[in-house]
């Protein structure tokens, strides 16, 4: 086949796909920072939300038949879809269908991840797509789902899964699997307690992303077979893909390096932000010289919600008293007043008074920080109001006094902890 006839083949199957994005978790492992939002809607690089990262994914791969299966506090996802991805033209056979758990199959939340999407069958029918991709809504990566695609569709495969390697100490949060020289699963185990390593790896697993793909009506059998299983979760990693590894389907797994959309560099980017720690670390990449995720990517960009707002403001120019970022992001509607700013990501219409020092922390959307305050290492939640004079992330165990303090030392600040009644603002804009 050639490159021409490849990718119009490529084209072809994207164009019919529907893509299921399963964006209902809460994300516990960020603690206080989903009290009030699903984890894909927690805000990412000052001006995204993590949901983006995979809806860019599939827009640029050319699906633009999308549905979002959301469930816990969804509201500001929903929001946010509605105000940042309107831009699909059903014209054309383009949109988005938000998916809340609706109980029309059985009266019944969404109980696991293949149950989502077995609630949802209705719509798979109504669209008549030829192949199904499920996609987590909660990582932030750079992928060609039409790769992917086409490797399913040349291996002749039942199911594919996206696969990428990763430490074995961290592999106990992923489904893990083995391979053969063809690339078919051969095992698979879902967050074992002790993960297996990669033959002639050793320190690292072979871990499920998952990102599946079916052909349609082989997944709606399967989806009915297993919901009519009276002992099953009726989850993806738990109990589908182990059923048809047992039952001899043909079960593939292809690698993120050959799916993943790469740096000038050559470099590819995935990262699981689901702990303070995590997120925080993924948030500081971004104030590099060159970060690992490339967001000045124009031919792979990410889409989102495009606030109208004025541009960035920094005033005052003494000697004690200069508004200034270095190494850092700072977003629209921003004003640094007299402050110092240093390896920091400040989101939209955050405010930061005189004689103030933020270092090396994350402050999300309308945040306000007072005078002669020292912050450091933290990670400050949306509508926070830092009061005149608090110093965090000198003294951790001043700091859990009152916050939730991390792991490896990152601060935690939400309104409730600093005994601000912002619940009925958060549950509004989340």
């Amino acid at each position: 086949m050639s490159h021409k006839d490849k990718s119009r083949f490529v084209s072809l199957m994207t164009k019919n796909t529907y893509a299921m994005i399963l964006a209902g978790g809460r994300g516990s492992r960020l603690h206080q920072l989903t009290d009030w939002r699903a984890k894909p809607a927690v805000p990412f690089g000052g001006k995204f939300r993590i949901i983006d990262f995979v809806l860019s994914n599939c827009v640029n791969s050319g699906i633009r038949r999308i549905g979002v299966a959301t469930q816990y506090k969804s509201h500001s996802l929903l929001q946010h879809i509605q105000r940042g991805w309107s831009f699909l033209n059903g014209k054309f056979g383009e949109f988005i269908d938000v998916l809340p758990a609706q109980q029309w199959v059985q009266e019944s939340w969404y109980a696991g991840t293949a149950d989502a999407v077995f609630q949802n069958l209705d719509i798979l029918r109504d669209t008549a797509p030829e192949y199904v991709l499920i996609l987590a809504g909660d990582h932030v990566y750079k992928m060609d789902y039409g790769k992917l695609l086409a490797f399913h569709a040349e291996k002749n495969a039942d199911m594919t899964v996206a696969c990428i390697e990763v430490p074995v100490k961290d592999a106990n949060a992923f489904g893990v699997m083995g391979v053969n020289g063809e690339s078919r699963v051969v095992d698979f185990t879902e967050k074992p307690a002790n993960p297996s390593a990669i033959p002639g790896k050793p320190g690292v697993s072979l871990a499920s992303m998952g990102i599946y793909v079916f052909n349609t009506k082989f997944l709606c059998e399967q989806l009915i077979r297993d919901a009519d299983e009276p002992h099953s979760t009726h989850d993806f990693g738990k109990d589908i893909i182990p059923h048809l590894m047992n039952a001899g389907y043909r079960v593939f797994a292809q690698s993120f390096e050959d799916s993943c959309v790469r740096d000038e560099g050559g470099n590819s980017y995935w990262r699981d932000v689901g702990t303070i720690d995590s997120y925080w670390e993924g948030n500081m990449e971004l104030t590099k010289v060159v970060p690992d995720l490339n967001m000045y990517d124009k031919e792979w960009p990410i889409w989102t919600y495009q606030e109208q707002l004025p541009p960035a403001k920094f005033v005052f120019d003494e000697d004690a008293r200069r508004g200034m970022a270095v190494d850092s992001l700072v977003s629209g509607g921003c004003i640094i007043s007299g402050a110092s700013v240093a390896r920091s990501l400040l989101y939209s219409n955050v405010k930061v008074h005189s004689y103030t020092t933020v270092e090396d922390s994350v402050l999300l959307p309308n945040v306000e920080i007072g005078h002669n305050v020292k912050i450091r290492r933290a990670v400050v939640d949306k509508n926070c109001i830092i009061p005149e004079g608090l110093v965090v992330g000198y003294d951790r165990a001043e700091d859990e006094k009152r916050f939730h303090v991390s792991a490896n030392g990152i601060t935690l600040i939400t309104p409730e902890m600093l005994g601000q009644d912002m619940g009925r603002i958060r549950r509004a804009k989340g």
